[in-house]
């Protein structure tokens, strides 16, 4: 199990919420992938099995479920099973393919019409169908049809991909945080995870359909968040939101061979490294340390030097 911080005093939980965990999974995962011979995925994937809810349809909750029952988000469920699917790439071990394949199922439960389609982001609460819940859900769905070749999971990615882009894209090529149910209302804040993961989204479905337009959309959700994001040599604080922006980067760099975004993350990477860090070599602004800073940071050098391998 994990600390969400490292105040020992000011704990809201004995245990972290899932979401760090969700980052802290990703992370492993690509720490396995620079040492293979040693395992960091292992113990994480034992800490969330702690957060498995029985209730049906079956899937992870917010908070360790020996302590309490909780609530249940979406994309809480998604990025683990983007992370697992990864795993499950690398390792061909088949309990990542049937945690991710449970997922999937989980979170199809959140989809229905209301404002044309779209998945809600917490199950249970009606309010908001949000690009956090939806591209995450897309990516899913591509990696499962990468996997199995089902055509549901391709049907589903491009069914929530469409409905993404006609309902939180921004003229520029960015994604509002969400639209309000049941008035449509948008809420127009940019997050640098919800760029990040509908580029990845779309270097995916170029790499799977050779349609070129998922790749020219690539590209522009690319320019625009450098356009928007990178300001004054650097990127907003929340170092977990762009771990996710770096991930859609690397899915395109593959493809354009354009290292624009990765050197930008380079050289944001090594500043955080000399300007954010402390003497434990932990990492942030605050004096209390996060778990989720730690994971996201950890994933992002990982990245790096996978890149330069």
């Amino acid at each position: 199990m994990y600390f969400e911080t490292t105040d020992s005093i000011q704990k809201e939980n004995p245990h972290s919420w899932l979401w760090p965990l969700c980052a802290l999974v990703q992370a492993a995962n690509e720490m396995d992938v620079l040492y293979p011979k040693q395992e960091h995925l292992k113990p994480v994937v034992k800490a969330i099995d702690q957060y498995y809810s029985e209730k049906v349809p079956v899937a992870y909750q917010d908070y360790v479920t020996a302590e309490r029952l909780s609530s249940r988000f979406y994309d809480d469920n998604q990025w683990v099973a983007i992370a697992y699917l990864d795993a499950y790439n690398r390792t061909k071990e088949k309990h990542y393919l049937k945690k991710a394949i449970m997922v999937y199922e989980y979170m199809i439960t959140g989809m229905d019409d209301k404002v044309g389609g779209g998945l809600y982001w917490k199950e249970g609460d009606f309010s908001t169908k949000n690009t956090c819940s939806n591209a995450p859900a897309v990516l899913v769905a591509l990696q499962l049809y990468k996997v199995t070749e089902e055509k549901k999971y391709l049907e589903t990615a491009i069914a929530v991909y469409d409905w993404t882009n006609k309902k939180l894209r921004s003229p520029e090529g960015l994604f509002y945080d969400n639209v309000k149910i049941p008035g449509g209302e948008i809420d127009r804040k940019f997050y640098t995870y919800n760029a990040g993961a509908m580029l990845q989204a779309n270097a995916l479905l170029y790499t799977i359909t050779n349609h070129k337009k998922y790749l020219q959309e690539a590209q522009q959700i690319a320019k625009a968040s450098k356009s928007y994001f990178f300001k004054d040599n650097r990127l907003p604080g929340h170092y977990w939101f762009n771990a996710v922006l770096f991930r859609g980067c690397i899915e395109l760099y593959k493809i354009d061979r354009n290292k624009d975004w990765i050197d930008i993350f380079r050289n944001e990477a090594q500043r955080i490294w000399t300007e954010e860090r402390d003497e434990s070599n932990l990492i942030g602004k605050n004096k209390q340390k996060s778990l989720i800073d730690q994971a996201a940071m950890m994933e992002i050098y990982a990245r790096l030097i996978s890149l330069e391998k």
